[in-house]
């Protein structure tokens, strides 16, 4: 795996690094109305060195990438200096907000500095295929037409996708999320910048996949001979991958220095907080009641496959088993954590249990919710019963109306069910005091709202329907780590008051162990290995349980 191959860059750093690559002197970015989104952010950054740039969001780590490469909008005020190296010794960088700025940029963008982005699901053209968005950059760099298939099938190889040319006929929605990430950073090696940004290149991929995605980086960096910049809201991941760290809050430089100095003494209060990242203990298991009255939720012998090839007159020949016989229990008040990499099949047996699967999709098998065969039930009855279920997405701002307020997104349940005016708002006001938003909130659109304050409003739409079972697929991975552990205590004390049971999709381990008294570990489809939360942690039995754990562990 990546993680044992790894050497931290620290103790491996090369002659190259003498050489200054960026200088940036007092970077400061302001809104029309004045508020300071970066304040005075000054580094220097050398070649086969890596500067991880680390805050929560809103910290302004991202937007001072950004003006590197003149991608702010022009109602942005930019002052500051920024000097890259050149033939000549190091040249001025224009970027303050004006016409002649996109000329100038125009030759660095991309060949000089190149940029990897955070989700590669929205970054990349879901039009067009992995070959010609390969070949954009590689025409971009002047790279001759008759060389394009091979240099790209190169590429891909460097970024150690298997079977590359298979993968070049390919769309961004026919590969996974490791896949894509790794698309994504041959489209920026094409052109062979001298810097690379990586912003949150690992926020949306599994925990092994992490520690791959940036070891992969790690090593370009070198081939390559480039400098880095690694923008992250997950400091523990950092600390392997960088050699200098800034820490950013607010638009502030909070902290800065070596990693390793900054790890093992760290000056300010708020980078302290940051590195101990306290999740806090999940509540105690109960007692197992096999088909007592506190069994929510019961599945046996689940099965989802979905359609690979059709045949000429339309009808399927060939199936993909997407889940494989999974068996699960859950008891009233507790939570099931559902872990494992991407593709093992974690959020379509979410989407099996919502019964939001398409038509296109075989199920097979049992899914029992408070005694009911939900797969039993008319379209009608399953309407009415769909209180009773609900689900909380990944990304708040994607699932949430952008055009609705607060108040609006929250009663939609109720107004679909026919309650009246005076009892919605009255629901609506408990909904928002149970998630801990004002009430002045309700009145706000999710623009308005930070990430942990959108996923608190999804939340709160979900429970305003008193379910029994709720359903949450990745509702932290969005978030900063400051916001994840006010997340996951929430939902704790809502579980504990409500005595609501989770089904709990994560890749991230810490947060499963916080909030999970069982935990189901998937691979491909099938479950490999269940039980209580704190046995498989503390001995997991299947190589693959194992091997997650650890790399859990090195964060």
């Amino acid at each position: 795996m990546a993680t044992e191959q790894y050497n931290a860059p620290n103790e491996s750093l090369n002659h190259a690094q003498n050489k200054l690559m960026l200088a940036v002197d007092s970077l400061s970015i302001t809104t029309a109305t004045g508020i300071q989104l970066v304040d005075a952010l000054s580094y220097e950054l050398r070649q086969g060195q890596t500067l991880a740039i680390v805050g929560e969001s809103g910290s302004g780590k991202s937007i001072a990438s950004l003006a590197l490469l003149g991608l702010l909008p022009e109602n942005l005020t930019i002052k500051g200096e920024v000097q890259l190296a050149s033939t000549a010794g190091m040249s001025q960088l224009p970027i303050a907000n004006d016409k002649s700025r996109n000329a100038a940029l125009s030759a660095i963008r991309g060949q000089r500095i190149g940029m990897v982005f955070q989700e590669p699901m929205t970054a990349l053209n879901p039009l067009h295929t992995v070959a010609k968005q390969i070949a954009e950059s590689l025409r971009l760099s002047g790279v001759p037409k008759k060389q394009w298939r091979d240099t790209s099938i190169a590429l891909l190889n460097d970024v150690n996708i298997t079977d590359p040319a298979d993968k070049l006929n390919r769309y961004p929605h026919e590969l996974s999320g490791g896949q894509r990430q790794r698309v994504m950073i041959a489209m920026a090696l094409a052109q062979q910048p001298d810097i690379l940004i990586a912003d949150e290149p690992t926020t949306a991929l599994d925990v092994t996949l992490q520690h791959e995605i940036l070891a992969l980086l790690d090593d370009l960096k070198y081939q390559h001979n480039m400098a880095m910049i690694l923008i992250s809201h997950d400091l523990n991941l950092v600390r392997r991958y960088s050699d200098e760290v800034i820490v950013m809050r607010q638009g502030q430089t909070i902290e800065q220095g070596q990693t390793s100095a900054v790890f093992d003494q760290p000056k300010a209060d708020y980078t302290r907080t940051l590195i101990q990242q306290d999740f806090g203990q999940a509540l105690q298991p109960v007692a197992d009641h096999a088909d007592g009255p506190s069994t929510v939720l019961k599945v046996s012998n689940l099965n989802v496959q979905f359609p690979i090839e059709k045949s000429l007159f339309g009808s399927t020949k060939r199936w993909f088993d997407a889940v494989k016989a999974v068996d699960m229990t859950l008891q009233k008040g507790q939570a099931l954590g559902i872990v494992g990499e991407s593709g093992s099949g974690k959020t379509t047996i979410a989407l099996a249990l919502s019964q939001l699967l398409g038509n296109q999709a075989r199920v097979h098998g049992q899914i029992v919710v408070n005694g009911q065969d939900i797969s039993a039930l008319s379209k009608k009855a399953l309407r009415n019963f769909r209180s009773q279920i609900q689900m909380v997405f990944q990304d708040p701002f994607a699932s949430i109306n952008p055009r609705m307020t607060v108040m609006q997104i929250v009663e939609e349940g109720l107004l679909v069910q026919g309650v009246d005016k005076d009892a919605r708002q009255q629901a609506v006001t408990e909904s928002l005091a149970t998630v801990h938003l004002p009430l002045a909130f309700a009145q706000r659109y999710p623009h308005e709202l930070s990430g942990g304050q959108r996923q608190r409003v999804a939340l709160a739409r979900a429970l305003i329907m008193k379910p029994s079972l709720l359903i949450l697929d990745e509702p932290t991975s969005a978030l900063d780590s400051t916001t994840q552990v006010t997340v996951v205590s929430l939902l704790r004390e809502i579980q504990q008051k409500l005595q609501i049971s989770y089904v709990f999709i994560s890749h991230d381990l810490k947060v499963v162990r916080a909030l999970c008294q069982h935990i189901m570990v998937l691979k491909q489809g099938a479950c490999v290995e269940s039980g209580l939360t704190e046995d498989i942690f503390s001995q997991p039995q299947h190589p693959y349980a194992k091997q997650l754990l650890k790399a859990s562990s090195t964060q």
